[in-house]
């Protein structure tokens, strides 16, 4: 199996990892641009820095719930984060369909977070990057896990699923889900389960007490995701008492990820850098 250049590969859910644990559109494709479009079984992929820092990132790409741009917003922000000492970690989850049902996706993410508390790689902390529907799921970890839903039984259950800091990138939060839409005729998204998920999920109306800090980052004229989502989530985070950045680029396209070179929003990585050195998490 294919590790898309990560130096380990750790399954989720089982001991070891099957030979198609996932299936990718384009397997020729460089590791930078994978792009996964299916999801038999959950895995980790970990990235090592250089020069550890002590602290660890699990990084949830985007693809709307049915893909994963596991490259684009996967391996090349993996590789951003170990430049800068961070034990990166790359988690290929399931998608919510009529088989893993609405949870699977958080369920996987919660996973992932004892997995890589329980192994040591993150002994003074451990954060979380999520662009696109990423951003939704890495939000997700700090709110409130739905009390009707029944959350399997997890390895290292003990280990706390919160984030120590939170960075979102163009996350359709809210405005997917039922009341909340900013368009009012706007049908429900296919399958049925990720709309339950969106529905259900909301985490600006949901945030646990006391939320880790907050680098928001979001295009202003998105027209894929709104970016009402982050002014949301930005003045939930604010109420709920959490240091939040919030950065908006006026011109920038939806999932513009780490290579969008000689346009403004190229500039948030070195700007993230710096927030996570003024909260203390670099």
């Amino acid at each position: 199996m294919t590790k898309l250049g990560a130096d380990t590969l750790w399954p989720i859910w089982a001991d070891t990892a099957s030979e198609r644990a996932f299936t990718l559109e384009d397997a020729a494709a460089a590791p930078e641009r994978a792009v996964v479009t299916a999801v038999a079984e959950p895995v980790l992929l970990g990235f090592a820095p250089a020069a550890p820092n002590g602290r660890a990132m699990l990084v949830l790409g985007g693809g709307g719930y049915v893909a994963l741009m596991a490259g684009r917003e996967g391996v090349q922000v993996a590789r951003w984060l170990t430049g800068l000492g961070y034990h990166a970690f790359v988690l290929i989850h399931r998608f919510p369909d009529a088989t893993t049902g609405p949870s699977a996706p958080l369920d996987d993410a919660r996973a992932a977070m004892r997995r890589i508390r329980a192994s040591g790689a993150a002994p003074a902390g451990l954060g979380v990057v999520g662009l696109s529907s990423g951003g939704h799921l890495a939000a997700c970890l700090a709110a409130e896990y739905p009390a009707e839903w029944r959350e399997p039984p997890a390895p290292h259950g003990e280990a706390t699923t919160r984030p120590d800091v939170l960075v979102v990138g163009y996350g359709p939060l809210s405005t997917n889900a039922k009341g909340r839409t900013l368009r009012p005729d706007k049908p429900p998204l296919p399958p049925a389960e990720k709309q339950a998920l969106y529905d259900r999920l909301q985490p600006d109306a949901q945030l646990l007490p006391a939320p880790p800090p907050m680098f928001i980052v979001y295009s202003g004229n998105d027209a894929v995701v709104p970016v009402e989502n982050a002014l949301r989530l930005y003045g939930a985070a604010r109420a709920a008492g959490a240091v939040a950045d919030l950065h908006v680029f006026g011109d920038a396209p939806h999932g513009f990820a780490l290579d969008t070179p000689g346009l403004p929003v190229s500039a948030w990585p070195g700007l993230c850098e710096a927030w996570l050195r003024q909260v203390g998490f670099l």
